[in-house]
């Protein structure tokens, strides 16, 4: 058997709680956590709202025994449908987390497909459903990092997190070893090898792919599970890809996720933190910015640079979403939707600021996301942010408090105190012990507004 082969298969189907380590089960709640406050402000979103009832057009199950029902909605489809419904749900309010050496997402499809799948499993321990999420997180990133090593172009999330879905898959449904290889193949094969640059060109609802990797992902373990066939998976077994592999269970991707502390592109947030940073040290409002300039990597420049129309555009926008900061002193949904997408003074800022690409922040990507910003005052001042690298990430981790307080601040108002309490105190109940996933789904499906 191919070595790297053989190798995800005894991870796949061996790992259990104490194999892994207590920062990276920790880290799996609080991504989990992450996950569901984004998903909950997503659901009366119009992308969030397209994909369920989508999905209820077109994914039913048919038979109950692949069923599940969909994430804050309720309403039964396949396995492989309420999957895709919730990451695309996820996917459309770009709040949630990233692994920077992939340039992309993980836990948007990890958690809705785990979700989906325990539906038709028993119960599962706290330290076990933290055990599978970072199962998934092992095998996506990698697959991730193996793709971009060997693909000429700039591909989205849903081209790789597929197989960490399948891998969850092939564990939790009990297949073989052989039906892991050929899940993997298939799931390589359809993932959806989307063009993001396009994306980030004319942004949209597809946003990073997510949710066609989410239903590929199930999808393709179901066929394995029927018979099909689908090997190899050359991102997992091509001997070019060995090194990547390697460290399989030893170095855990789990730990290095980043948390966004805004609902914007990634590579916006050095210039949107530069920019708060000099206000609140210098007690700025917007009334005192005459011009702001920018200094970023290729990509972040690449971003939308007017006024945007959508609440798809406003979250790969740049100068609206520094403005919007400058502003308003902080960046929530409601700033990139409905009537703060027309909000006069953040439109009257986004003139006034440039950007410009640095061969300094270009070399430090995609490891980092840096920038440089420096804000000219009506008084003549220029005042100079220094290197900036964006929060939430390794180099400037948001701290366990302040996931916890983003988790309220997303999913309260759709929500309501007490669910979203509920929900917290079970998914930290499963870090501690003290919950199983039971008490967790019990919260998770009944419909929300809009």
């Amino acid at each position: 058997m191919n070595k790297q082969l053989s190798q995800v298969g005894d991870f796949v189907f061996s790992l259990v709680p104490d194999d892994v380590p207590e920062a990276a089960r920790r880290a799996a709640a609080l991504m989990l956590l992450d996950t569901l406050g984004v998903a909950a402000a997503a659901a009366p979103m119009q992308a969030g709202r397209l994909g369920r009832d989508t999905a209820a057009l077109l994914y039913a199950a048919g038979a109950p025994s692949h069923a599940a029902p969909m994430l804050f909605d309720g309403r039964r489809v396949s396995l492989a449908g309420a999957a895709y419904a919730a990451a695309t749900q996820t996917d459309n309010l770009d709040a949630h987390d990233g692994y920077n050496p992939v340039k992309g997402h993980i836990g948007v499809t990890i958690i809705p497909a785990l979700l989906a799948l325990v539906e038709q499993a028993d119960d599962i321990a706290g330290d076990m459903a933290l055990t599978l999420i970072t199962l998934g997180y092992e095998i996506a990133g990698r697959a991730g990092l193996a793709l971009h090593a060997t693909a000429c172009d700039y591909h989205t999330s849903g081209a790789w997190n597929a197989l960490g879905v399948a891998a969850v898959a092939a564990r939790m449904r009990g297949l073989s070893s052989d039906q892991l290889r050929q899940a993997l193949g298939i799931a390589e094969y359809h993932g959806p090898r989307s063009q993001m640059m396009r994306e980030i060109a004319s942004p949209s609802m597809l946003h990073d792919g997510s949710g066609w990797g989410a239903m590929v992902g199930v999808s393709s373990a179901i066929l394995a599970e029927q018979g099909f066939t689908g090997a190899p998976a050359i991102t997992v077994e091509a001997p070019e890809v060995e090194p990547i592999w390697a460290d399989l269970g030893r170095r855990w991707i789990m730990t290095d996720q980043y948390v966004k502390p805004y609902p914007i592109c990634r590579w916006a947030h050095a210039p949107i933190d530069g920019v708060r940073e000099l206000m609140l040290a210098n007690k700025l409002t917007h009334d005192d910015i005459a011009e702001i300039r920018i200094n970023t990597f290729h990509e972040g420049v690449c971003l939308f640079q007017g006024v945007p129309e959508t609440t798809a555009v406003a979250q790969y926008s740049l100068s609206f979403a520094v403005a919007a900061q400058a502003v308003h002193g902080r960046i929530g949904l409601e700033h990139v939707s409905g009537a703060g997408l027309r909000d006069p003074q953040v439109l009257a800022l986004i003139d006034r600021i440039t950007a410009s690409e640095s061969d300094v922040h270009n070399a430090s990507f995609p490891t980092r996301r840096d920038a440089d910003v420096q804000i000219t005052l009506h008084d003549g001042r220029v005042l100079d942010s220094g290197l900036v690298h964006a929060r939430g990430g390794s180099e400037r981790p948001m701290s366990e408090s302040d996931i916890i307080a983003k988790f309220a601040e997303f999913a309260g108002p759709v929500l309501g105190t007490a669910r979203s309490v509920a929900i917290r105190d079970a998914v930290l109940g499963l870090a501690d012990g003290s919950a199983s996933l039971a008490e967790l789904r019990a919260h998770l499906y009944a419909p929300v507004d809009g």
